[in-house]
């Protein structure tokens, strides 16, 4: 049984992650202004059910590799420390993003979902950002490593849910913010960063 305090500093973190400006909630971002709040909602489930492939890809590989050795498990863990400090590196140093709306952008809502899916499963540094970030919630004392990296994807995709269907709902509103917003951009990317770097302790330490 996973404790809740876990379970909640997990969807908090999930939360703010997915708040952070990138290719994936700009997409959301974009095709909810272009074509509508449904164009926004069908990206979104697009999306998310590409993470359910790499949730399920890393939850039955990490439990093979913890399986194998409970070295190479933590050698993992610590790879992902670093992956983390990398990403925190990034969102420290990236700048603002401006969207760019152009009617020819305009997709059917099934190419809108099937793009999302794709986008989501043939983007390697998700796979890679799964591997660095559900490991370390996870605890082989509370039992199936399995159930719990799925319980946690779940999780994350839940948070996702949440945060790119309201951008998809308030996609008027925020493509002014993220247009004309340049600090409020840079204060989240500092905010992610500090999560980023919080969570590679975390790793290294416990």
């Amino acid at each position: 049984m996973i404790p809740i305090d876990v379970l909640i500093t997990f969807f908090l973190a999930s939360v703010l992650l997915a708040l952070a400006p990138g290719p994936d909630n700009i997409f959301v971002l974009t095709q909810s202004a272009l074509s509508g709040k449904l164009a926004g909602i069908v990206v979104t489930c697009g999306l998310c059910t590409g993470l359910i492939v790499h949730t399920l890809a890393v939850a039955f590989g990490v439990a093979v590799i913890f399986q194998t050795s409970a070295i190479a498990f933590t050698v993992l863990k610590i790879c992902g420390a670093g992956y983390l400090l990398y990403l925190a590196w990034q969102a420290f140093r990236s700048s603002a993003s401006r969207i760019q709306s152009n009617n020819k952008d305009r997709l059917s809502y099934l190419k809108l979902y099937r793009r999302g899916i794709i986008m989501n499963v043939t983007n390697p540094k998700v796979s890679i950002f799964f591997l660095a970030f559900l490991p370390q919630f996870a605890d082989p004392a509370r039992g199936s490593l399995t159930l719990q990296l799925i319980s946690f994807g779940g999780i994350f995709i839940v948070a996702t849910v949440l945060v790119f269907g309201s951008i998809a709902l308030m996609a008027g509103f925020l493509s002014q913010w993220f247009n004309r917003s340049a600090k409020g951009q840079q204060i989240m990317n500092r905010i992610v960063g500090t999560v980023f770097v919080a969570l590679a302790i975390n790793l290294v330490i416990i």
